[in-house]
């Protein structure tokens, strides 16, 4: 097990105008009107893929707080052999995984899928949405956060 070089809280206190700017990229996209449950299962995708422990249990835990099925959640790290994910998320954990690999830019089949699915603005939120959270999952994996703890529900005996 790996330790923690800094903590996400130790972030906010050393770069608070990098935190805030880098908050607000992340907010936009919701703010434009894209779904909410569909932006925790990219930013989700993104963070398995770039290894941020942090991330993924921040954004599992985001989506079951939206009502993201649990099998969607479980099973967003292999969408394509999935059956419960609309034409709609597919096209954007497509879009998602060309930005964040990013290995010779985004295949026009990618683009193709993700704009039969978005709109031309939709799909430049969706971007930020995706250039946020692939920035989260650069200090996150480097300073290694940890992952945040599941709340206790309410009424369990403590251990």
């Amino acid at each position: 097990m790996s330790h923690a070089r800094k903590e996400y809280k130790d972030f906010m206190k050393l770069a608070p105008d990098a935190y805030e700017a880098v908050l607000a990229l992340g907010k936009i996209a919701a703010a434009a009107g894209i779904d909410k449950q569909l932006l925790e299962l990219v930013k989700l995708r993104a963070s398995q893929i770039n290894g941020c422990a942090f991330c993924v249990q921040y954004h599992i835990l985001q989506g079951e707080s939206l009502g993201v099925p649990a099998d969607k959640l479980n099973l967003v790290v292999v969408w394509r052999e999935a059956s419960q994910f609309s034409e709609r998320e597919r096209a954007a954990l497509a879009w998602t995984e060309a930005l964040t690999l990013l290995p010779g830019g985004v295949s026009d089949e990618v683009y193709a899928l993700a704009g039969a699915e978005f709109s031309e603005k939709e799909l430049t939120y969706l971007t930020s949405a995706i250039a946020s959270i692939n920035v989260w999952n650069r200090f996150g994996a480097a300073y290694r956060w940890t992952a945040p703890a599941r709340p206790k529900a309410v009424g369990a005996a403590a251990s």
